[in-house]
């Protein structure tokens, strides 16, 4: 694939893969999704490659999902139409090299998902890092509701998840959710040091059985919550709350929710 969105570049064992977006602060796209997915998988097949390290171009690490489509932002008939073209999705937890994720500036919704599904995380103390699903009237996916419970806790998870409140990358370290908080510059040397010497001192194939039996336990989980995911996700994407909550974040005022609990949502497998 001819990268577009992302740059990638190998030195001494270690792929530097940058989200490359940075005049619209690294936002998500179908196609950077699938961008990312060939990254690692090249990464997991090339010998060479060592360890992985994630990284943002500019001031951000990824301010979630591309908003350019306003309203029907999260509609599955618009993402679908982009989506259903060409590579497997594959994330970070999925390939047998070790990925890093150096989260050099804001995280929010994907943006902040995604690197959970990293084996490590950098993070930039002043960065602004939000869970922001419920606050744009939808719900968070790629199995943070079981990720992000595994790694800070249901309690914690709970506070970050069900609120969708910004936190700064110094009370995300501190969450539990990202190993260090540091300065913005110094995020992105220190995961490369980190990578370095993994790839320096670090036999290939005791780190390549290492993660993985580090995940075998959560994988499967994973695998059913993003199935269990899938539906209620369409479904709020489709609905007058999803295109509330972009509206109004856009438009800068507080969203006015429609949906009722007791008579709109409905039952879906898999959950509760």
């Amino acid at each position: 694939m001819e990268y577009q969105q992302i740059t990638v570049a190998v030195n001494d064992g270690v792929m530097l893969v940058t989200l490359n977006r940075p005049e619209q602060m690294n936002s998500w796209t179908a196609r950077m999704g699938r961008e990312l997915s060939t990254a690692l998988m090249a990464a997991h097949e090339d010998d060479d490659v060592r360890v992985v390290v994630l990284t943002g171009t500019g001031r951000a690490f990824c301010a979630g999902a591309d908003l350019s489509s306003g309203g029907n932002t999260f509609d599955s008939e618009e993402r679908d139409r982009d989506e259903a073209v060409g590579t497997e999705f594959v994330l970070p937890w999925q390939i047998r090299k070790p990925v890093i994720a150096a989260i050099n500036g804001h995280a929010v919704g994907v943006g902040i998902t995604y690197p959970l599904c990293a084996d490590v995380r950098f993070v930039a103390e002043e960065a602004k890092c939000q869970f922001a699903f419920v606050r744009r009237g939808m719900m968070p996916e790629l199995a943070a509701h079981v990720l992000l419970a595994r790694v800070a806790g249901i309690e914690r998870a709970a506070d970050l998840l069900l609120s969708g409140r910004m936190v700064s990358g110094r009370e995300l370290a501190e969450l539990g959710v990202a190993s260090r908080a540091l300065p913005a510059g110094e995020v992105l040397p220190a995961a490369l040091a980190w990578a370095q010497d993994v790839a320096a001192n670090a036999a290939p194939a005791s780190v390549a059985l290492t993660k993985q039996l580090l995940w075998a336990d959560v994988a499967p989980a994973l695998r059913s919550m993003m199935r269990a995911e899938s539906a209620p996700f369409e479904w709020l994407g489709r609905q007058v709350d999803a295109r509330e909550g972009v509206t109004a974040f856009l438009e800068k005022r507080s969203p006015n929710w429609s949906l009722r609990v007791s008579t709109d949502v409905p039952d879906f497998p898999g959950i509760g």
